[in-house]
């Protein structure tokens, strides 16, 4: 067995001992690999290992690798801060959309859209407004702007727990934060939280849809 797919058995027992734990199902949950900065070659590798969902933080990595590897039939998810001007050639080959946070956004998303764009608004749980997501303040209204496009299904929130936070109380309020969400939106009940050092109380407050890189990957290369 080769390290990478030692790391993603590792990961994927820690996941179903959690799920367990938290008395959850596992059909819940999606486990997407974040490649950031890795060749496509190792994605080629984790599809050979079974991997269906890959994630990518940058439009400028993603769309190649993308491209390259379209025979492997993976879905991919867009999982870092999206810039209005590159929102519709992001629609062109991710499959999912994790982090609209403003009406710009939202509004080159959708913009010609012919299919149904999923997506995740991001929240962000910090007082920096530089960090990606919108704040707890204006979350209800931007729901309402999303839920209004036709073009745009919207599937849940999205949320990074700060470093120098408890991660279980963090995600306990983005459960909080995606009641709300349901409530206008009864469809938009997922929640894509957790990472490779804070996954299981990602799973034990909710989470639906784990973005999980080095824990598998193993060290990123240095970005080019």
């Amino acid at each position: 067995m080769s390290e990478l797919a030692e790391r993603l058995h590792e990961v994927d027992g820690r996941i179903a001992d959690s799920v367990r734990d938290a008395g959850r199902d596992p059909g819940e949950i999606t486990r997407i690999v974040v490649t950031k900065f890795h060749p496509a070659a190792l994605v080629r590798e984790l599809a050979e290992l079974g991997v269906t969902d890959v994630g990518e933080n940058r439009h400028q990595d993603a769309e190649p690798k993308a491209r390259e590897l379209e025979d492997l039939g993976l879905t991919w998810h867009f999982v870092g801060q999206l810039q209005s001007k590159k929102a519709r050639a992001v629609r062109g080959y991710a499959a999912v959309v994790h982090s609209l946070d403003r009406d710009s956004v939202v509004d080159a998303l959708a913009r010609d859209a012919t299919d149904p764009v999923r997506c995740f608004v991001q929240i962000n749980l910090t007082d920096d407004p530089g960090r990606g997501g919108v704040a707890e303040a204006d979350l209800m209204p931007l729901v309402e702007r999303i839920a209004a496009v036709e073009s745009l299904d919207l599937l849940g929130v999205m949320a990074v727990a700060p470093l120098d936070a408890d991660p279980l109380r963090a995600f306990a309020r983005v459960r909080e934060l995606s009641e709300r969400v349901r409530a206008l939106v009864p469809s938009a009940d997922r929640i894509s939280t957790g990472m490779s050092h804070d996954f299981p109380e990602a799973i034990r407050e909710g989470a639906t849809h784990l973005r999980i890189g080095t824990a598998i990957t193993g060290n990123r290369p240095t970005p080019g």
